[in-house]
């Protein structure tokens, strides 16, 4: 029986309920110690068959799709370890916004890993396939795990994390990216030796995880960046029981119980939260 000529996947955003950074690596990357959960926020990423070549295609102009491309790099690196079809059309349908700390250039490019060891029917073992995207970029490993987990190294170790109590979220994305490099070189971390790894928390309820919620970017970007203060006390101040950053920015998330809850405190905020005109905002919840 033949492989499929094309295959499509949902590509999930994460929040980073936990993000801790440490010294700076040999390699160039910081350690970290993160507590990722995927979310109910999705692109869209189909992968196809074609006589030749990598081809991205995407609907969002801001999106580039050349070589700096995370699914054109995934796509290159699968064909050096484990070859391709003669070639390879990736479309994105983009629903995650770009420059937000929410990992969807990581998430697609987690999904183009996917499509082509379907397509291409591939014996890689699993090992191998997080190899490759630990290659790709440090949050896509990550994704291919695909379920919540403690994250450690530069985003490569990472440990599955049991879940008990799904949660529902409101996540405001403002009229502005945050760089990752910048939100690194604001941080600046000496040398800084990282906990043992393999520590993985605990939450046994709701409330459990949001005094989990911490991120060690919120204090380099606070001078330059008021507005993701603001944000969280406007999401408090609506009844979230805990509020942050997610990644290096520049989403920030309301955590809340239920559906009704976070529907609820979307209506009492003010049309600008404290971000700027222009904010987008979503209410996701957890995937286990």
């Amino acid at each position: 029986m033949g492989h499929p000529a094309a295959i499509s996947f949902l590509a999930p955003a994460k929040l980073n309920i936990s993000l801790e950074v440490f010294g700076r690596r040999p390699d160039g990357y910081h350690d970290i110690r993160s507590v990722m959960v995927p979310v109910s926020l999705y692109d869209e990423v189909a992968v196809e068959e074609i006589p030749g070549g990598i081809v991205v295609e995407c609907d969002d102009p801001d999106v580039p799709v050349d070589a700096a491309n995370t699914c054109h790099r995934a796509a290159s690196l699968f064909r050096e370890r484990a070859g391709l079809p003669a070639g390879v059309r990736i479309r994105i349908r983009k629903g995650i916004p770009s420059q937000a700390g929410l990992g969807g250039g990581s998430s697609d490019a987690a999904a183009t890993l996917k499509g082509l060891y379907a397509l291409t029917d591939s014996r890689l073992p699993p090992e191998e396939l997080l190899a490759l995207a630990a290659r790709v970029g440090a949050d896509v490993p990550f994704f291919t795990l695909g379920s919540a987990a403690l994250v450690e190294g530069f985003g490569e170790a990472l440990t599955p994390i049991p879940w008990k109590d799904p949660f529902h979220a409101i996540v405001v994305k403002p009229p502005f990216g945050m760089s990752t490099r910048e939100g690194y070189e604001r941080l600046r971390r000496g040398p800084m030796e990282a906990p043992p790894r393999g520590q993985v928390p605990s939450f046994p309820d709701l409330s459990a995880l949001a005094a989990a919620v911490r991120n060690d970017f919120e204090e380099a970007w606070a001078p330059a960046r008021p507005e993701i203060a603001r944000l969280k006390a406007a999401l408090l101040a609506a009844g979230a029981l805990a509020a942050g950053l997610s990644g290096s920015g520049s989403t920030v998330f309301g955590l809340f119980a239920t559906a009704g809850d976070a529907a609820e405190a979307l209506r009492r905020m003010p049309a600008d939260a404290g971000g700027g005109a222009g904010e987008r905002r979503f209410v996701v919840r957890s995937i286990p």
